[in-house]
């Protein structure tokens, strides 16, 4: 499933353009806004501007599907994506330490199933 960008209309402060780019990246929304902010004043002017309201025109609203968990195309952010697979890898590793540690009963039982 591929992820999508889409406009973040309930965590919106103008279109919901930052908080999307905060949704699909998983980096914190208020991150996202001063980024914009800094990218403006440091020279980017007209094209940050003129980018902001290209993406709050061409981009889609967020699903309400979406918000309430439902599956709509989306794998959530980023973040999430790699919390939840870190949580996967240490459950794997605790099976693993299990079944490859010095576990003797383990052993014994595996010993008569052969």
């Amino acid at each position: 499933m591929k992820k999508r960008f889409y406009l973040d209309r309930q965590n919106k402060k103008l279109f919901g353009v930052s908080a999307g780019i905060a949704d699909y990246t998983g980096v914190d929304a208020t991150i996202v806004r001063v980024a914009l902010v800094l990218l403006t004043l440091a020279g980017g002017f007209p094209w940050t501007i003129i980018a902001y309201f290209i993406a709050a025109a061409m981009a889609k609203p967020r699903p309400l599907a979406d918000y309430r968990g439902g599956p709509v195309g989306s794998l959530g952010s980023t973040y999430e994506y790699r919390a939840e697979t870190r949580e996967i890898d240490r459950r794997l590793a605790e099976v693993d330490t299990y079944v490859a540690g010095a576990n003797s009963s383990l052993a014994r039982e595996i010993e008569e199933l052969r």
